[in-house]
């Protein structure tokens, strides 16, 4: 990006930490079923007292080297806090929409173009640095213009593929769609009733205490601090990041790939996905997973709807443009595993009220019987020091503590799987000879492993090759992409 640009970008981060340039500047508005602050203090109440009949002190050693008030009230101590809180953290309380900035971190490494991440033999070499130029990319936190050729060219990929005639819901929540919201089990509406598909990704499937490690839209520009804590306590973690920010922070996205961090498509202007019409949903696909590869040089097999917003419409597009959707766990009873992490910005939720809802999710996770998937943010200040100072401590110090693991990899699909260009499956993303065209600039580029090999020649190539004229139901879909999320 241009010096200029990233100037102002910083000077606004700097300034006020809930006005940075981005889709959150609407931050307090979220769908009724999982942001409302009185969900919170009813699965709180419920759950938060239980979680230190297994934990050793979690509240206490999560807090160790800070002062306040947690969110169990118990009192803890610590060093003050100076002016910009140092490179550590702030006491818990003193976590708000209204906090003071620290100054933000670059990426404190660069990598050359030409090299490879060490741990799979089969990654793409990283192409030259990213130079941003405004001509080649849409506006930022906006919906994509879809008559675009690039958007034209994607559209493409939907060919053959039968997606579902479902209506947009108003603005993705349930009390704006009354009659969606009804139907929501028949359209696989996740937001209204937690409704999946076999091909979602929502837990880490048949191993209880794994922990699919998640950070919802970055990188931003606190996004570094969190990473420096992941690599000095050795954790890898699955960033599914904007194609705003994407373009905004590139040498942060590398630094996250190259150190092993999967990397997963979060769309371009993180909207409700089901109040999309069909080419915009492409086109905010489209441009993040484009973003993406001329930074990384790969392209994610993987993606998350913004606030969990999918339905059999949504899903069907995904599919057909070859990313697997990632949600998070949510229990039979309804109870959501997300920190709420995000409304802490916003003002709408106080940091003890996001921390006792992390300690409900603890309890919660007890009682299942797999492993599970929580969301949590890297794009504010706010929501890197809970994670540092409060909520990735209290998991690690729990008795005994979870496996905090990358999401592909408490699911068993190897790095190759997560990554068009070094994915070894034969049945999804869906193999073609002539490659996804990934530019938009009307030649498939981007082949997988898979596909390469599978010329006309080939054996299997007819039951594996998907024509323009052939047409593929959800169903089918579902059944094809479940085989590449349960194939390891």
């Amino acid at each position: 990006m241009k010096l200029q640009i990233f100037t102002i970008f910083l000077a606004v981060a700097l300034s006020d930490a809930t006005n940075i340039n981005h889709r959150h500047a609407d931050i307090a508005k979220r769908q009724s079923s999982s942001s409302s602050s009185s969900s919170i203090s009813s699965a709180t109440a419920t759950s938060a007292s239980s979680v230190t009949t297994g934990a050793t002190s979690t509240a206490s050693s999560a807090v160790s080297g800070a002062s306040g008030t947690t969110a169990s009230g118990t009192s803890t101590t610590g060093p003050p806090a100076s002016a910009t809180w140092g490179t550590s953290f702030p006491p818990l309380s003193q976590i708000s929409s209204g906090m003071p900035s620290e100054m933000t971190q670059p990426a404190s490494t660069t990598y050359a173009a030409g090299s490879s991440p060490t741990y799979y033999s089969a990654a793409s070499p990283l192409p030259s640095p990213f130079v941003y130029s405004a001509a080649n990319w849409p506006a930022q936190d906006k919906v994509p213009d879809t008559s675009s050729s690039e958007v034209q060219e994607w559209l493409k990929e939907l060919d053959g593929f039968d997606i579902p005639d479902i209506d947009q819901t108003v603005d993705g929540t349930c009390g704006s769609s009354p009659a969606a919201a009804q139907n929501a089990s028949a359209r696989g509406w996740w937001t209204c009733g937690g409704w999946t598909r076999d091909t979602d990704i929502t837990v880490c499937p048949g191993k209880k205490g794994d922990w699919g490690l998640s950070f919802d839209d970055g990188p931003g520009f606190y996004s570094t601090k969190l990473f420096n804590w992941l690599s000095e306590k050795k954790i890898l973690a699955t960033f599914f990041t904007v194609g705003s920010r994407v373009i905004e922070r590139p040498d942060v996205l590398r630094e996250e790939y190259m150190a092993g961090h999967e990397i997963s498509v979060h769309t371009w202007s993180h909207p409700h996905l089901t109040t999309l019409s069909n080419a915009q949903i492409v086109a905010e696909l489209g441009w993040t997973r484009k973003a993406i590869k001329e930074v990384l040089g790969v392209t994610p097999t993987t993606m998350r709807p913004p606030y969990g917003d999918i339905d059999d419409r949504v899903r069907a597009i995904c599919l057909a443009m070859g990313m697997v959707p990632i949600i998070w766990t949510r229990t039979p009873s309804g109870f959501s595993f997300d920190t709420f992490d995000w409304e802490i910005p916003g003002g709408t939720v106080s940091s003890n009220q996001s921390f006792a809802q992390f300690n409900a999710i603890l309890g919660n996770a007890s009682s299942l019987n797999d492993g599970f998937v929580v969301l949590q943010h890297d794009l504010f200040e706010q929501t890197v020091d809970m994670a540092i100072g409060y909520t990735l401590p209290a998991a690690l110090s729990y008795n005994p503590p979870y496996n905090l693991l990358p999401i592909g990899q408490c699911n068993g699909i190897p790095y190759t799987n997560m990554y068009l260009e070094s994915n070894v499956n034969t049945t999804f993303p869906y193999p073609s000879n002539s490659g996804t065209d990934v530019d938009g600039d009307g030649s498939g580029e981007a082949q997988s492993k898979s596909g390469s090999s599978s010329g006309s020649g080939s054996s299997n190539a007819g039951s594996r090759q998907i024509s323009s004229t052939s047409s593929i139901g959800l169903l089918s879909m579902a059944a094809i992409a479940a085989l590449w999320v349960a194939a390891f």
